[in-house]
């Protein structure tokens, strides 16, 4: 499982023209799910996601949580994140997990990060989605939950 999470002021999810989801000062999440992706690496991912302290203290430290701060997350979820580029000009997203795995465990994130009193706002999985948002920094951090193996 990849995060990508990016530190935003505000962020919105557009779908069809309508506005689906929006937040203020927190992530962009962009998420990731391959095939053999359990709830251990949801759990890493979760904690990891909340916890990161890369918000500025009031010394212009990156040393504050999410948590700490209040912060909400605008979560996409995003296939492409497992795009294999190595050969040709096409990418290959055979190591992205099937709509209804990856459909089933982006849900558990979303519903794990509510449960750690997260406020979780979400695009529409599987359409086509127009996502804007300030990046504050710019700060990008990614995330893969095989690298804590």
């Amino acid at each position: 499982m990849k995060v990508i999470l990016q530190r935003a002021k505000d962020a919105e999810v557009n779908v069809k023209d309508a506005s689906v989801g929006k937040i203020e000062n927190g992530f962009v999440a962009l998420v990731g799910i391959t095939h053999g992706d359990t709830e251990e690496d949801l759990e890493y991912l979760v904690n990891k996601t909340i916890h990161l302290r890369i918000f500025e203290d009031n010394q212009g430290k990156m040393n504050l949580s999410l948590k700490d701060i209040g912060g909400s997350i605008l979560s996409i979820s995003q296939f492409t994140l497992y795009a294999d580029c190595r050969k040709g000009r096409r990418p290959n997203f055979m190591q992205a997990a099937k709509p209804a795995q990856a459909e089933k465990l982006y849900e558990q994130w979303n519903r794990k990060l509510r449960n750690n009193g997260i406020t979780v706002e979400t695009g529409a999985f599987g359409e086509m989605m127009n996502v804007s948002f300030t990046n504050v920094g710019p700060v990008t951090i990614i995330l893969d939950s095989a690298e804590r193996k």
